[in-house]
């Protein structure tokens, strides 16, 4: 897994999957796999208006969270995962870097790390 090292990026992503509707939308998004979802499918699925929709579309492109190809005349939204796995590992990466050697031991990592 890369892992990123841009503070602003992962702050960014992060405030883009802050809000819950756009969490509700990647979390679709993800769930999707690789073929995506068409914009018409997602609104259908959620249930949302269309400008809505495409406000938190868009503040998701920005992030880089999500991609978006045209097919013909359809909108195809796909999660960006090489962008997901990065922020998980930038959030992961420190983790329990600071615990004394002594507890627990480095053969045993905390809980918390596991």
């Amino acid at each position: 897994m890369q892992v990123m090292t841009d503070l602003d990026t992962a702050a960014a992503r992060l405030e883009a999957l802050g809000n819950p509707t756009r969490l509700t939308i990647y979390r679709t998004l993800v769930r999707a796999g690789d073929p995506g979802l068409a914009v018409g499918q997602v609104q259908e699925r959620l249930g949302l208006a269309a400008s809505t929709l495409s406000h938190h579309l868009h503040r998701l492109l920005i992030a880089g969270l999500v991609t978006r190809e045209r097919s013909g005349t359809t909108l195809i939204c796909r999660a960006n995962y090489h962008a997901m796995h990065e922020l998980v590992g930038y959030l992961a990466d420190e983790c329990c870097k600071d615990v004394e050697l002594s507890q627990p031991s480095a053969d045993q990592p905390s809980a918390a790390c596991r």
